[in-house]
C-alpha cells in the first residue's frame, strides 16, 4: 500500500509536521487509557530519511509510553536460540508502543543482500515473520509497517553528506546497501510479495523529500491510530462498583 507524499513548501511542511505531532499526541491518549499495544516499523535503505521521520514521531508521543529499538546486525545474538527471540523481548506492554528502527526484516533485506543468510533461510524467515505478526494481531496488537523508498541519486548525496560529517564518520559502522544493486531490487520485490499481508500491510513512502516523507509517515501513523483505537474513554468503576 503506497502513501502519497504531500507537496508543500518548507514553511507549510513545518506547519504540517507540527500539526501532526499535536494530533498524534491526542490520538495516543485512548491507546494508553484502553491499554492497547502497538508496533511501528521503520524500514528502508541507508539514506532514506528514516531517522528524521523517527525524530518527528518521537517528539509527538508521550515518552513514558513508547520505546525505540534500533536493530543492527548482531552475529552473537543471531546465533543464540531462535533469531526472532530478541524481538520477543522487545514487544510492548499494555498501553505502550514499540517503535523498531529497522526490525526483523533485516534478515530478508540487508542480511540476504550481503550474503549473511542463504535463500532457504530467507524463505523460512518470511513464513516465521508472517506467523509472528499474525500472532501479534491475534493478541490485539496494532502493527504498522512503513517502508521508506529513495532514489539512487538522493541516497548517494545523503550518504556523502553523512560521511563528510566528523561525527557521521565515527558513527558509520554498517555496510551500505545501494538501491541500484540488483540484489536490493530483488529483495524488495520479495519483501512486498511475501510479507504484504492483509493483517499487516506495508505503507510504501517516497522518501526523496525528507520532510514530505516524514509528513507521509506521521500521517500513516495517525490514520492507523484513528482507525484502530477506541474513540470513547473507558468506563471507570468506583470503589462501590458503580460506573463513575
Amino acid at each position: 500500500m503506497g502513501v502519497r507524499t504531500p507537496s508543500a513548501v518548507a514553511g507549510d511542511q513545518d506547519s504540517a509536521l507540527a500539526a501532526l505531532r499535536d494530533h498524534l499526541f491526542e490520538l495516543q491518549q485512548p491507546q494508553i487509557a484502553h491499554g492497547r499495544r502497538a508496533i511501528i516499523l521503520f524500514e528502508g535503505p541507508q539514506g532514506a530519511g528514516k531517522k528524521y521521520a523517527l525524530r518527528q514521531l518521537a517528539a509527538a508521543f508521550d515518552p513514558c509510553h513508547y520505546a525505540v529499538h534500533c536493530t543492527a546486525f548482531d552475529r552473537r545474538e543471531a546465533a543464540e536460540g531462535h533469531w526472532l527471540a530478541r524481538f520477543w523481548r522487545q514487544l510492548p506492554v499494555a498501553g505502550d508502543t514499540a517503535i523498531f528502527f529497522r526490525s526483523w526484516y533485516r534478515r530478508v533485506l540487508d542480511d540476504r543482500i550481503l550474503g549473511r543468510v542463504d535463500e532457504q533461510a530467507v524463505a523460512r524467515a518470511f513464513d516465521e515473520i508472517n506467523e509472528f505478526e499474525a500472532q501479534q494481531r491475534d493478541y490485539g496488537t496494532l502493527i504498522l509497517k512503513i517502508y521508506f523508498q529513495v532514489g539512487l541519486e538522493t541516497q548517494a548525496e545523503r550518504l556523502k553528506e553523512r560521511s563528510e560529517h566528523p561525527w557521521g564518520r565515527v558513527r558509520r559502522m554498517e555496510e551500505n546497501v545501494s538501491v541500484d544493486d540488483a540484489a536490493y531490487s530483488r529483495a524488495l520485490d520479495d519483501l512486498r510479495a511475501n510479507s504484504d499481508t492483509r493483517w499487516s500491510p506495508w505503507r510504501m513512502i517516497d522518501a526523496n523529500d525528507e520532510k514530505a516523507a516524514a509528513i507521509a509517515a506521521l500521517s500513516a501513523v495517525a490514520d492507523a491510530w484513528a482507525e484502530a483505537m477506541p474513540s470513547e474513554p473507558p468506563h471507570i468503576v468506583d470503589a462501590s462498583g458503580r460506573a463513575a
